[in-house]
């Protein structure tokens, strides 16, 4: 059984537009903020990683697909999960939901980099930490 991390939003009104609705790019720091949430949950920050491994976490892609809007003063959810991870980078899927309805999905691919931009092997602590996180399907 796999686990998941779970980082609430609540929607402000600088992440609306004129009319209440959120942004679509407010989503993508919506699940930045979630993913940052979820590696301090295991014990470590991007500043940690930087300073203790002398490497950076960065988003080589991200496919996101919008299926509904949120709007101001909603309050989602946003749930991550590794769907698959090698040497030197890992998917999350994260999925915002509003209540019980997704309206949001999205699978990031992330890489450990060095700090000339070069990939670099998962140092083990971190690897390992994310294992219960490891989930190879979505299930909603």
């Amino acid at each position: 059984m796999h686990e998941n991390f779970f980082h609430n939003v609540k929607i402000y009104y600088e992440d609306t537009d004129s009319g209440g609705v959120v942004y679509y790019a407010n989503y993508l720091k919506f699940l930045e903020r979630a993913r940052t949430e979820a590696l301090f949950s295991v014990g470590f920050s991007n500043k940690k990683i930087e300073k203790d491994y002398n490497s950076l976490i960065i988003v080589k892609s991200c496919n996101i697909e919008y299926k509904k809007s949120a709007y101001l003063e909603d309050e989602l959810s946003v749930r991550s999960f590794v769907k698959s991870i090698s040497k030197t980078s890992f998917f999350m899927n994260q999925i915002i939901s509003k209540s019980d309805e997704v309206i949001v999905e999205a699978q990031v691919h992330l890489v450990f980099v060095n700090k000339k931009g070069k990939p670099v092997k998962i140092p083990e602590e971190i690897y390992s930490k994310f294992i219960p996180f490891f989930c190879d399907s979505i299930k909603v």
